[in-house]
């Protein structure tokens, strides 16, 4: 019966967006959960909605957590990854959420190309959480915010936007296009992101992104 989660006691190798390399402590959280969606494919807002409702027990379980979500599929504290997710569809009509939060061990036991990119619960409120009691928190969260979205979309825009890493932050997003650089507005109701360039709004759907803070490089927007 649907909805399901699948959790693993220890993962040892983790497929992120694009192949990106994955590392994990052992005993972290990570789970897949099965949401049944009605035979449509993936949607650019279901990772939104799945990093919103991942960011908000966060904070409400670990206040220290001062969870943010970084565009398209992270969880960052302080500018470092702290969870991931990926959406992925199987079958007809089903849609796997994998989620890996890093709810033990330390960011210096991974290896020395990722420790200053990532970031553990301990190594921010200097102690780990219990696995189970973040998925009984998450879950619920997730499916109500579904639901609500499937009712008024909009929903996530006003949920997302407290919890944007990368608003008012010029960023560069590389496409197949190649490279376009903006200011981040935040996201549109179908899950793109909205940057401000010298030639008008630009709605972002898929792209890796590289965060400039306040130096604008290229041509300051006008």
């Amino acid at each position: 019966a649907l909805p399901a989660a699948v959790v693993a006691d220890r993962q040892s190798l983790g497929r992120g967006r694009r192949g990106a390399r994955w590392w994990q402590p052992p005993g972290s959280l990570a789970a897949s959960i099965v949401i049944g969606c009605g035979g449509s494919g993936p949607q650019p807002a279901w990772s939104l909605a799945c990093g919103v409702a991942l960011a908000e027990t966060l904070r409400l379980l670990e206040p220290a957590a001062e969870a943010l979500v970084r565009w398209p599929n992270d969880v960052e504290v302080q500018g470092r990854k702290l969870a991931g997710i990926l959406v992925e569809t199987v079958g007809t009509g089903r849609a796997i959420f994998g989620v890996g939060v890093n709810t033990t061990g330390s960011a210096v036991e991974a290896p020395e190309a990722l420790r200053r990119r990532l970031t553990t619960l301990p190594d921010i409120s200097g102690r780990p959480l219990p696995r189970q009691r973040l998925l009984a928190a998450f879950v619920p969260r997730l499916l109500d915010l579904l639901e609500a979205m499937t009712a008024d979309p909009a929903v996530l825009v006003t949920r997302y936007r407290p919890l944007c890493s990368l608003e008012g932050t010029f960023v560069t997003v590389h496409g197949a296009a190649g490279g376009r650089s903006g200011l981040c507005r935040g996201i549109a109701a179908d899950g793109a992101l909205l940057l401000d360039t010298p030639s008008g709004r630009l709605h972002v759907t898929s792209a890796s992104l590289t965060a400039l803070g306040d130096v604008w490089r290229g041509d300051a927007p006008r």
